[in-house]
């Protein structure tokens, strides 16, 4: 995933221009709309809250809410609430559930097909996502390949993590989970949506894993980086 890039504290009205992404299409998310005076250039801040980027085209406004807002491009792990012929409903965290194909998975075809059940844990990217429009998932990349995506087993734990702690974590600069990783090993899928999947060899160190977690909710990335360079 790329990095998040956090740029300014904005009020609302304030104008963001100098896009990173000016050449291309921008993506807005919430507390954001174009400017009608330069649409192709400039943004309008609508709620107060902390500028971010996520390259190469993608600004949204984090207010601090708790509830998580679909974000067209974000990868968020769900659960399978229902299952209506080809589509399912996957709880994401947001207002709304999300709706996915069993035909967006990689090699799926009518004759093969994922076997998705209700309470089946998925890693997806969301496709759509627009507050007139409920959000629409898939398990495969532009080239049709799924990656990490897809059914994430049930030997792993699901936790839900604070929507900035999760931010944090997915920070490639952050060193928490590197630091982690040299006491014992693990597997980790984390979506922005607040949500971590964990898979140890035993329970006892993904109970320590949560317990990290817990305590670093409440701790600046600053000290958290500290804090990991001082652990041997």
């Amino acid at each position: 995933m790329s990095a998040i890039t956090t740029i300014d504290y904005l009020l609302p009205g304030e104008i963001v221009d100098n896009l990173k992404s000016k050449d291309r299409h921008t993506i807005i998310g919430p507390g954001l709309r174009r400017n009608e005076e330069n649409p192709n250039k400039s943004l309008i801040v609508t709620q107060a809250g902390w500028l971010r980027f996520r390259s190469p085209n993608t600004y949204w406004i984090d207010s601090r809410r708790n509830r998580y807002i679909p974000k067209k491009g974000d990868l968020v792990i769900g659960i399978v609430t229902k299952k209506s012929g080809d589509i399912v409903r996957v709880d994401i965290g947001s207002a709304e559930t999300a709706s996915l194909s069993v035909f967006s998975f990689e090699g799926a075809t009518k004759k093969m097909r994922p076997d998705l059940n209700i309470g089946d844990i998925v890693y997806a990217k969301l496709l759509t996502a627009h507050k007139d429009m409920e959000p629409e998932l898939v398990c495969i990349d532009q080239y049709f390949r799924a990656g990490r995506l897809g059914i994430l087993s049930n030997d792993g734990f699901l936790v839900c993590l604070n929507l900035n702690l999760a931010e944090t974590l997915l920070n490639a600069e952050n060193p928490l989970l590197r630091t982690l990783g040299k006491k014992f090993p693990y597997e980790i899928v984390i979506g922005v949506n607040g949500r971590a999947w964990i898979k140890a060899n035993q329970a006892k160190d993904v109970l320590t894993i949560c317990k990290t977690f817990e305590v670093a909710k409440n701790e600046s990335e600053k000290s958290i980086i500290e804090a990991c360079r001082q652990t041997k």
